[in-house]
Formats: structure tokens, C-alpha cells, sequence
């Protein structure tokens, strides 16, 4: 039980690079393929999954889905909105996932917005 727990530990603490070198080797050595939401999702149950639409959302993680073919352009605005280095924004836009967490609506909106005029493919969750 221990080395499970340390193992959650470790695969909570991983970097979104990481999580995605993870997901590739999962899915090229074992043939597994994670679901959307992974395991986080599945830790909530049906108890929290329940309970979450009688509150609205007030808190949106700015997902970027793809690229699209004006890849510099949306590497900008990540670096923009993020903060991030050249090196670490271009990993992030070309392994996707989140660009920003815990946004208010409307400002994960225009982020949204921008990244889209860029030319990436954007979800609010």
C-alpha cells in the first residue's frame, strides 16, 4: 500500500512534459490509452459528480486542444499569457494541455479568444 501511495505522490507531482512523455510511453509500449480527465476524474466519483452541477462553474482551465497550422503565432500567445520561456511554451503548444488554471470566466475567455485568432484549438473545462 505504501508503494502505491508514493506512486500516486509521484504521478500527481509530474510536470505537464512529463505527464505527456507518460501518456506516449503508456500508449506506445503497453498500448494503453488514457481517457480524457484521466485518473483524476475517476478519483472524484459519483458523489462529486453529483454534487457539481448544482453550483455554476466559476473557475475555467484554459485547455489548448491543437496547435492548428500557425504554430509561432500560438506559441506567442501562450508565452503571453503564461509567462513561460520560448523552449517551455513551444513544448507546451506542441503536447497541448493547459495553458492556464483557475481563470474567471471572463478572462479565460479571451485567452480563449486569442488563442484561437492565433489559430489553436481551445476548450474552456
Amino acid at each position: 500500500m505504501a508503494d502505491l501511495n508514493k506512486l500516486a505522490e509521484e504521478i500527481v507531482g509530474l510536470t505537464l512534459l512529463q505527464a505527456q512523455e507518460l501518456k506516449t510511453i503508456l500508449k506506445d509500449k503497453y498500448g494503453i490509452e488514457p481517457a480524457a480527465g484521466g485518473a483524476v476524474m475517476m478519483a472524484a466519483g459519483p458523489s462529486a459528480a453529483a454534487a457539481a452541477p448544482a453550483e455554476e462553474q466559476t473557475e475555467f482551465d484554459v485547455v489548448l486542444t491543437e496547435a492548428g497550422p500557425n504554430k509561432i503565432n500560438v506559441i506567442k500567445e501562450v508565452r503571453t499569457i503564461t509567462g513561460l520561456g520560448l523552449k517551455e511554451a513551444k513544448d507546451l503548444v506542441e503536447a497541448g494541455g493547459k495553458v492556464k488554471e483557475g481563470a474567471t470566466k471572463a478572462d479565460a475567455e479571451t485567452m480563449k479568444k486569442k488563442l484561437e485568432e492565433a489559430g489553436a484549438k481551445v476548450e474552456l473545462k
